[in-house]
């Protein structure tokens, strides 16, 4: 059997894509490899990959060709992830190199598949459509000393006609609530202070299993006791299952973020329809307003889908006028592109590319002005910064508010993993900065 010694990872994608790689590099290292950050010296390759947009494709398809093309090429290739359950066998046709494709259900047929690699020599493929809750998370290689990323569901039930998820994850499997309970029990003794919780959708965690009688509101109640876990977030959302009881749950739990990740896709009715996102415009304000009654500060997050098939200028328009009205705190914006798979896929694109690109940057010109705005309105003014880490080249530190805005200040090293307080005196592009505030600093978290 060939040896390997070492390996080496690529992410592409979200953050479950980044817990799926963190478990992955957990399992290669238990099995005796060291990862190396040098693609050259590695004899293992990794790509875990993205499918949810056709530039996220391309560019591991570019990368994995590029590869191809070596002419003294000895590593074993593997793909993962959400392109390896969206083209199965078709990656062996395309890039003959490759020796592995492994699908977002099979992660743990890591060890397995790179087994039968090595001994047969035989391209091999594990892309099962749904999900079995076997993963070991607490084997994952976390990186970051004070942040974790929490699984509590996988896949999505949602079926949106743009989407590829719902074909690339499976069907909505919710983790245990005393499985998520006892991780991040786990990472509160190893001294994380600031837990994730993730999935396709987490707002409706618990509703495959009504046997548990916890829905996600009440896995937010479950988890705010764990002693040493400063901040709970959580992402990503559908509007649909955002309830009064999590509105409630925002409101009342102190360590629950005052940020929700809202995602709007199109301000008009017609096209919310043609996407199948299920609300209309008007039941989406209602929630929004609902929510911001509730929780004032609250800060919200979208994403949205320009030029999406018979998107007219006006109701282009509409979308912007919402974003507008809203001022979302972060956007992730992007011009419609056709997924393979989905239902869109199968009508017209009949939006020109030009059209979709000069809607994007009207947008894209909307959301840096109102960030602008944002920026400035907190000037003087004091935030709640976890700090995260030591900037990278300078003496700064660096850190994020609880509603998701990054922070620059001088300060100790020591202060990582310790809340503290930052008077904002400045900002440099989407980064504020500041000092520490001269009063009674926050109590250092042990």
């Amino acid at each position: 059997m060939r040896e390997i010694k070492k390996f080496f990872f690529r992410t592409y994608g979200c953050q479950m894509n980044e817990l799926d790689s963190e478990i992955m590099v957990g399992m290669l290292e238990k099995r005796g490899l060291t990862c190396t950050d040098d693609e050259e010296e590695a004899d293992l390759l990794i790509f875990n990959t993205c499918s949810i947009r056709d530039l996220a494709e391309r560019k591991v398809m570019g990368k994995l060709g590029q590869l191809g093309r070596s002419p003294n090429r000895r590593q074993i290739i593997g793909v993962t992830g959400c392109m390896a359950m969206a083209k199965k066998e078709s990656l062996f046709r395309k890039l003959p190199h490759v020796n592995f494709v492994i699908g977002t259900n099979n992660i743990s047929d890591l060890g397995e598949v790179l087994d039968e690699v090595l001994s047969t020599g035989r391209q091999t493929i594990r892309v099962d459509k749904q999900f079995e809750e076997n993963l070991d998370y607490l084997i994952a290689k976390r990186d970051d000393p004070v942040k974790a990323f929490v699984s509590i569901s996988r896949g999505c039930d949602k079926f949106c006609t743009y989407c590829v998820v719902p074909y690339t994850r499976g069907q909505e499997v919710s983790r245990a609530p005393e499985a998520i309970y006892e991780e991040c029990l786990k990472l509160a003794g190893q001294g994380y202070k600031e837990i994730t919780l993730l999935g396709q959708n987490v707002n409706s965690y618990g509703k495959d299993h009504p046997e548990w009688g916890i829905l996600f509101h009440d896995l937010l109640a479950k988890l705010e006791p764990i002693s040493g876990i400063e901040r709970i977030r959580f992402m990503t959302s559908h509007p649909v299952d955002i309830t009064l009881d999590l509105m409630q749950a925002i409101r009342d739990l102190k360590k629950v973020c005052e940020f929700v990740h809202f995602p709007l896709q199109a301000g008009s009715s017609r096209i919310l329809r043609k996407m199948n996102r299920c609300y209309t415009l008007e039941s989406y304000l209602e929630k929004v307003e609902q929510l911001r009654s509730l929780v004032p500060n609250v800060a919200l997050g979208t994403d949205i889908i320009v030029g999406f098939p018979t998107e007219t200028e006006e109701e282009f328009q509409a979308t912007y006028n919402v974003f507008e009205q809203i001022r979302y705190s972060v956007a992730f914006l992007f011009a419609y592109s056709a997924r393979k798979g989905t239902p869109a896929f199968r009508w017209k694109d009949d939006v020109p590319e030009e059209v979709k690109q000069e809607r994007l940057q009207r947008l894209l010109a909307l959301y840096a002005r109102t960030s602008e705005e944002d920026r400035q309105s907190l000037l003087g003014s004091e935030v709640e910064v976890l700090v995260e880490k030591p900037n990278r080249d300078s003496n700064l530190l660096k850190g994020r508010t609880s509603c998701w805005k990054n922070v620059l200040f001088p300060g100790d090293h020591s202060l990582v993993g310790t809340l503290v307080r930052v008077k904002v005196d400045g900002y440099n592009h989407q980064t504020l900065l500041g000092k520490i505030s001269e009063k009674e600093p926050l109590a250092i978290l042990t």
